[in-house]
């Protein structure tokens, strides 16, 4: 009796124990994802509340902070995949620099810097996590666009309405250089140009290893997000 009451009690824990993986299975994701968000992604160009412009598109334009609408913001979107959903995580950072050069309506010179030590996702822990295991923050401190190829952006509207603008130039994470070819979106509002648009990465050719997670893999595949606002 005390032999089949113990392979009972062996019975009901295993039971017990399948049915709390069960629900840890099913439900792990949706805790994770509540309590990790999507993060703070970099937004598109806003042309809903643009102006005409109001100055020659011609001459050096500094990177400036912007308005509400079409803030300065460079950031990353990556997507992890967890046991029973792929989940999409950003981070992006305001503390961006950078020139241009545009004569006879070409772009002819362009470079943005972009702080990845302050780079914000919407969590402390995954924060950290990103600038250590991630992007290695401390050793690389600044990831660059550099524009190697003159862009015509004289068929821009002067009338505050976007236009499709491609770009072409050598892109450094952790300092690693790659050539990338992107179409961009661009307006002119009022004494500024702004330019945005997501340019298609793969995080292995800049060197960036899933770190080690117990629930989650990267996905190969990312986007950096740009959108940058000028100003002469």
């Amino acid at each position: 009796m005390q032999k089949l009451l113990g392979n009972r009690k062996l019975v009901i824990s295993i039971f017990v124990v399948l049915i709390l993986v069960a629900t840890m299975v099913a439900l792990g994701p949706l805790f994770y994802s509540i309590y990790m968000g999507r993060g703070v992604q970099t937004k598109p160009v806003d042309a809903a509340h643009t102006k005409p412009a109001s100055t020659d598109v011609d001459g050096t334009w500094n990177v400036v902070a912007g308005t509400p609408h079409n803030f300065t913001s460079v950031g990353f979107t990556i997507n992890e995949v967890l046991p029973a959903e792929k989940t999409t995580t950003s981070g992006s950072t305001k503390n961006v620099t950078g020139q241009a050069v545009i004569k006879d309506g070409k772009v002819e010179e362009g470079t943005i810097t972009v702080d990845m030590t302050t780079l914000t996702t919407d969590k402390k822990v995954r924060d950290q996590n990103m600038k250590d295991k991630l992007f290695i923050t401390r050793q690389f401190p600044e990831a660059t666009f550099n524009l190697t190829e003159p862009a015509d952006i004289s068929a821009v509207p002067d009338d505050g309405s976007v236009a499709k603008v491609e770009l072409t130039g050598d892109l450094t994470i952790k300092d690693k250089t790659k050539k990338v070819t992107q179409e961009f979106d661009v307006v002119r509002d009022g004494e500024t140009i702004v330019m945005g648009g997501n340019i298609l990465v793969n995080r292995l050719d800049y060197g960036i290893e899933t770190p080690e997670m117990i629930a989650a893999k990267i996905e190969k595949e990312g986007e950096v997000n740009i959108r940058v606002t000028l100003q002469k």
